[in-house]
């Protein structure tokens, strides 16, 4: 960790941003790590209510940053940080980990029916309220996938449901055309396949990581984690080449 007052003002802020079913507490390890680093990290609890709710939080949180700031999503979490659109003062890049980053006129619903549901996904119910829950089994062994039983079972026990509103919510003008872009596939994703990561990832231009690693609340194992979201450059990566096509089929079948 560097002492020196110069380098450490100059560091981005860091904002986490939670997927669907998780809450703030689930970046607890990325956390540690960062501000050990010395880096200033705000992670904030999401209503996912409405993705309107989730983009209007993450302005309020914006709002409270002192100089330039680094965003990052994990799953649905990427939708939130893409609706910002064109308005996102002292944001200088986004961080998409295993993450959602549709494109104007998407909406998660429609590329979500392009495939098979996936394990994670596959038998989510909706209460009387109309908000999204994933059943014991496929929070602790898919969601989950990999995280400690006893902790995946206590995450299962703390999940936050997500509005089934959100699904057909469509993208505005999506923040990563004009900003730079980083992205972290999760090769053994069971809730965003990793063919669906990758032509997100190079769509956008991304900069791209390749993680061996399933899908968890936070996102991959606590070092992986924090290695990328700390400093995307220094993990193996290749820059996105092309345009895939927006409106043509997109492969969410699990696996590549």
């Amino acid at each position: 960790m560097s002492t020196d007052p110069n380098e450490m003002h100059a560091r981005p802020n860091i904002v986490l941003i939670h997927g669907a079913w998780a809450d703030g507490s689930s970046w607890s390890s990325v956390i540690e790590r960062l501000q050990a680093d010395g880096y200033h990290v705000t992670a904030p609890q999401f209503p996912l209510t409405a993705l309107g709710d989730d983009v209007e939080k993450l302005r309020h949180v914006l709002d409270l940053q002192d100089g330039p700031t680094i965003v990052v999503g994990h799953s649905y979490g990427g939708q939130v940080i893409t609706a910002l659109g064109t308005k996102a003062p002292n944001v200088v890049g986004l961080v998409y980990i295993a993450a959602f980053g549709l494109d104007e006129g998407e909406s998660l619903g429609g590329l979500l029916s392009q495939g098979p549901p996936t394990p994670a996904l596959e038998h989510q119910f909706v209460d009387n309220e109309g908000f999204v829950w994933l059943t014991e089994d496929a929070f602790v062994n898919h969601f989950e996938s990999g995280v400690d039983l006893v902790k995946a079972k206590v995450m299962y026990a703390t999940q936050q449901p997500l509005a089934g509103s959100a699904f057909n919510d469509e993208m505005g003008v999506p923040a990563w055309k004009s900003l730079p872009s980083w992205y972290l596939v999760a090769q053994d994703d069971e809730a965003l396949p990793p063919d669906a990561q990758r032509m997100f990832a190079n769509r956008m231009g991304a900069t791209i990581a390749e993680v061996p690693s399933g899908a968890s609340g936070d996102g991959l194992p606590p070092g992986r984690r924090c290695e990328a979201h700390r400093d995307g450059s220094r993990s193996r990566t290749h820059r996105g080449r092309g345009q895939l096509n927006p409106t043509g089929p997109v492969n969410l079948k699990n696996g590549s």
